[in-house]
């Protein structure tokens, strides 16, 4: 259906995690709004996300027993995100990123919990936590959302068990424990048993968690405040009158229409990470073209943005977020992207090795950090081949990207070509391309020590983020063990984008800002459209969608109040 009215207060474009917080903060203020959404579902790379969201000195953590301050973090980000350029905005989201939160608590569907245990990325440096400015989404009922359920755009399947079940971070654990805890035994049988009926009325598990909990509840917000979504329409052009962005001409279908905006529109697209031209203007040639995004992200919002007279934001230190993933094809023959955040490369007994057969990074850091090594190491050679390396063991402890701990019939990965097995380092060598003589050299340095629980080449398990993302139950090192028990196995891993960190200018209100500083009055914009504001760093789990919902909050909040602030008066911005 097409939009039911002429002219709306506000038009957002995009329905991922910055877009519906705009939309829903304009709702909530009495604005009507009308939600733009290129393909069938809701929610954007977020739905597909692990929902964490970082705010700094938030109030949920005072609530827990945890301590922080604005004065932290800024010294956190000092040491962390060293570049002049957005410290206005970064200082924005510092000081509204809290009243944010407590304000979706207050007036939508949005409930955060702090993650007590979750170190910053860096937790030497000045100014890092241990735990709680990290935020996770309130598991979530689906069947709240009635028959829109089925336009939530569902999680990798990848991510969940028994074809639809979602577990949240403190089921793994016991999961893992199945026949040999009691306690972990029984709240594993309940888990399952609960997903059981659900599918007797829905085609997945309707308890949701992480980003797709944080997507199904900006939706329910959305549909409590009545706010019009119109799916798998194109944004042709914005119109603009007098200098004042007004409107949008949009495609649905065959048919086209022109719809006036009295307030504003909003861009929020979900930036470029598949628009190939783009894509090779900003990042390096070693990037390749893989991307662990929906595919909707073509860079729609920052082509109308430019057209429109917009600044791009291009002072970044990495243009994107990354992640290393590895590939595969599902039964149905999509192509599958796995992003190997925090599953496996800290775990105890598993190496990533380079085209040469050597380990090039620490595999505990963080997946931005390590595909900064991936692409030093690269050296500008699109599609150099990258290995993680484990054996028997380690596969049946923890898995290996999208094969799951206890796995019996590893055959089909083999057979299809994305696992790659042998009886022994020489003969996986052979196999992968890689000198034999260099990968047992690789693998017997770095058993030599990993016997003891050390790795002097690289430091593995030395902070308490690696060691949080390790096994806490292996000693002496959460994050390292030899690898010895045959058969071995390599898994070929890409460097891939989590999102696109070069985007629009905007000020501290979010709106879109001319090469001349000055802001295009009626067109703001959030997430990934948004230049980002830590410049390409990534100092904390869940640094993109904390700014993305302050600033989409902070959008929604200055179009309700309908101000008219003087160009030069609020450009706070890099």
């Amino acid at each position: 259906m097409m939009p039911a009215h002429e002219t709306y207060d506000v038009i957002v474009i995009g329905a991922g995690a910055g877009g519906m917080t705009a939309a829903a903060v304009a709702a909530a203020e009495g604005l009507r709004v009308l939600v733009i959404e290129k393909t069938a579902f809701i929610g954007g790379t977020t739905a597909w996300s692990g929902g964490m969201v970082w705010i700094p000195a938030n109030g949920k953590m005072k609530e827990a027993g945890l301590s922080d301050s604005v004065t932290d973090a800024v010294q956190y980000l000092a040491n962390t995100v060293s570049e002049p350029a957005n410290a206005g905005l970064r200082a924005a989201f510092l000081a509204r990123g809290p009243e944010a939160i407590t304000y979706l608590e207050t007036n939508t569907e949005v409930r955060l919990q702090p993650v007590k245990a979750y170190p910053d990325y860096y937790p030497e440096r000045l100014g890092a936590t241990a735990g709680g400015r990290v935020l996770e989404p309130v598991a979530f009922d689906g069947t709240r959302l009635g028959a829109a359920f089925a336009r939530l755009r569902p999680p990798l399947p990848e991510f969940t068990l028994l074809g639809g079940m979602m577990v949240n971070r403190l089921d793994i654990p016991h999961l893992r424990k199945i026949g040999k805890s009691f306690g972990s035994t029984l709240r594993s049988l309940r888990l399952i048993s609960q997903y059981a009926l659900q599918r007797l009325r829905s085609p997945r598990g309707t308890t949701l968690h992480l980003g797709n909990a944080l997507a199904a509840r900006l939706y329910a917000s959305l549909l409590a405040r009545q706010v019009e979504i119109l799916f798998s329409a194109d944004v042709e052009d914005l119109v603009a009158e007098r200098g004042r962005v007004s409107g949008v001409t949009l495609r649905h279908g065959s048919r086209g229409r022109a719809i006036s905006a009295r307030r504003g529109v909003v861009l929020a697209t979900g930036g470029f990470s598949h628009d190939a031209p783009l894509r090779k203007r900003f990042f390096p040639t070693a990037a390749g073209y893989v991307s662990a995004t929906t595919p909707a992200g073509t860079g729609d919002g920052l082509k109308l943005a430019i057209a429109g007279g917009a600044a791009l934001n291009t002072e970044a230190t990495s243009p994107a977020y990354w992640v290393p993933v590895s590939l595969f094809r599902r039964a149905d023959g999509s192509r599958g992207v796995f992003p190997h955040t925090v599953t496996d490369r800290a775990k105890p007994g598993v190496i990533a090795v380079n085209a040469a057969g050597r380990r090039f990074v620490n595999e505990a850091l963080s997946y931005h950090e390590f595909v900064l090594g991936m692409l030093r190491d690269g050296n500008g050679e699109p599609d150099r081949p990258f290995y993680l390396i484990c054996d028997r063991n380690f596969l049946w402890t923890y898995g290996l990207g999208r094969i799951k701990p206890f796995t019996w019939n590893y055959g089909r990965y083999v057979r299809s070509g994305e696992l790659i097995a042998a009886e022994s380092i020489a003969r996986l060598a052979e196999r992968i391309g890689i000198a034999p003589s260099s990968l047992a050299a690789t693998i017997a340095n770095y058993n030599a020590h990993a016997r003891e629980g050390r790795d002097p080449e690289f430091g593995r398990g030395s902070t308490t983020y690696q060691r949080h993302l390790g096994d806490i139950s292996h000693k002496p090192n959460p994050c390292v063990a030899p690898i010895t028990r045959a058969p071995f196995f390599a898994l070929r891993i890409h460097p891939a984008d989590l999102g696109t960190a070069i985007g629009m200018k905007v000020d501290a209100h979010a709106r879109v800002l001319r090469e001349d500083g000055t802001p295009i009055a009626g067109l703001y914009t959030c997430g990934n459209d948004m230049g980002s504001i830590m410049n390409g760093n990534y100092p904390g789990p869940g640094i993109t969608l904390g700014p993305a919902l302050t600033f989409g909050y902070i959008a929604g909040r200055h179009l309700a109040e309908g101000a008219s602030v003087a160009p030069n008066a609020a450009t706070a911005s890099a």
